[in-house]
């Protein structure tokens, strides 16, 4: 449906593992608001693009995941930096 703006360019990439997120989810039901994780690519005003996420040390913050399942998402981090690198 069209609305009459112009919203910049953006794209949103969802992933996940369902055998990776699913004891986090059993373990803290509300982390279910943030998975899948999800990536915002986006170009602002002066067309620069920019590549945002929650970082996983503030989900597991956040919902209070415990450190022996802080592992299953640990790895996204260092996954989307080394793909921003090329």
């Amino acid at each position: 449906m069209r609305v009459g703006l112009k919203m910049q360019e953006a794209h949103v990439l969802i992933f996940g593992n369902p055998q990776a997120g699913t004891p986090l989810m059993i373990a803290s039901p509300l982390l279910a608001l943030d998975l899948p994780l999800k990536v915002l690519v986006w170009q602002s005003g002066d067309g620069r693009v920019w590549v945002s996420y929650t970082s996983t040390a503030y989900l597991a913050t956040r919902y209070s995941i415990p450190q022996e399942l802080t592992g299953n998402i640990a790895g996204i981090d260092g996954l989307i930096e080394s793909t921003l690198r090329g």
